[in-house]
């Protein structure tokens, strides 16, 4: 018996809370880990007592043909990664880690080099967390040391003086 690595085991967690999301589009799951302990999940979905875009079977991002990374806001649901901070309290989040696992949904495919957008990376920084892990296949991740973030702060690209 070969015994899955702890990373992989919160990835699979994460994909399969992935399970629960709404989105027509992409299907994305995040848990916030702490001393070995799930603090929080989270999944995409509409804010509650909204209608999800499943349930109206249209995604105005898809109708616009928007790609990916671009124009969140147009979008009606909260990301994973906002969903699962949301739940938790920031005591517990305080050096935690954030597991992320994407597919797509027309093929099932993981989502390969995906990131948390410019909204939740400035969530995951204010929430304490400390690490991401983000897959990208069946059995490989990256890891991302959120403090990497506050260092490269994109927001700043093309600000004259910085």
């Amino acid at each position: 018996m070969v015994r899955q690595d702890k990373v992989n085991y919160y990835l699979d967690l994460a994909d399969v809370v992935s399970k629960r999301g709404t989105c027509l589009r992409r299907r994305y799951g995040a848990v916030i880990v702490k001393n070995d302990e799930v603090i929080s999940t989270g999944y995409v979905g509409a804010p509650r007592g909204r209608k999800n875009c499943c349930d109206l079977g249209t995604c105005i991002r898809q109708q616009l043909n928007i790609p990916r990374g671009e124009r969140y806001e147009l979008c009606r649901s909260v990301h994973a990664e906002a969903n699962a901070i949301i739940s938790a309290s920031r005591d517990k989040m305080l050096g935690a880690d954030l597991y992320l696992s994407g597919r797509e949904v027309s093929t099932g495919d993981y989502i390969c080099n995906s990131n948390s957008c410019s909204m939740c990376k400035r969530m995951i920084i204010n929430a304490g967390i400390e690490k991401v892990y983000v897959r990208d296949t069946a059995t490989q991740y990256r890891v991302i040391e959120v403090k990497d973030w506050i260092e490269k702060d994109e927001s700043l690209s093309g600000v004259k003086g910085y």
